[in-house]
């Protein structure tokens, strides 16, 4: 590995017991989609899915934190097999305590991605604060680490990859499906 700051972003992610998602600019591309009657439509990314997938496959819990309210959050979090829901919260500190406090979690075993100004007070509480590519400056400045993705466009699957690799995980899926990558940099 030749970043030395990547490499402390691995460090860290050993202890992940919790991937907590924002949705709006996160989970999705942060647009808000109406047809003509008003209703309202999300773009979320399969390859986040699958990575959120093989995270709880590996048994890190996935939660949902999010400071806006819409039905179609919780379609997409039943869909993805995600009990952990919260959303219609603005002032997310005290929600992230109440998720501890629930799931006997230190704030050290959690990585929490964000991309606004609200998200700021997590990002730099939990083990690693993740900002999507396209995050706001400030959330950016926040964060232990800035995806190559952005929000909606594959930045999860980015941190589950990371997340996996560095618990040995990601090599033992390989095997489950039988791929083999051959002319990768190992991590």
């Amino acid at each position: 590995m030749k970043d030395n700051k990547l490499k402390k972003i691995y460090e860290k992610a050993i202890k992940i017991k919790l991937l907590l998602l924002d949705v709006d600019g996160v989970m999705t591309d942060g647009g808000l989609y109406f047809d003509d009657q008003g209703n309202e439509s999300k773009k979320f990314d399969v390859k986040d899915g699958l990575g959120i997938r093989l995270l709880q496959k590996a048994g890190i819990k996935i939660g949902i934190l999010s400071g806006r309210k819409s039905a179609i959050v919780d379609y997409r979090a039943k869909n993805l097999g995600i009990d952990l829901v919260y959303h219609g919260h603005t002032r997310k500190l005290p929600i992230f305590m109440e998720i501890l406090d629930k799931w006997g979690i230190e704030p050290f075993e959690v990585c929490f991605m964000g991309d606004d100004i609200l998200d700021i007070p997590l990002l730099q509480t939990v083990g690693i604060g993740v900002a999507v590519h396209d995050a706001h400056d400030d959330a950016g400045f926040a964060a232990d680490y800035i995806t190559k993705k952005s929000g909606g466009n594959g930045a999860i699957r980015e941190i589950c990859d990371i997340i996996l690799k560095a618990q040995g995980h990601y090599e033992m899926i390989l095997s489950d499906h039988e791929i083999k990558l051959e002319n990768r940099d190992s991590v």
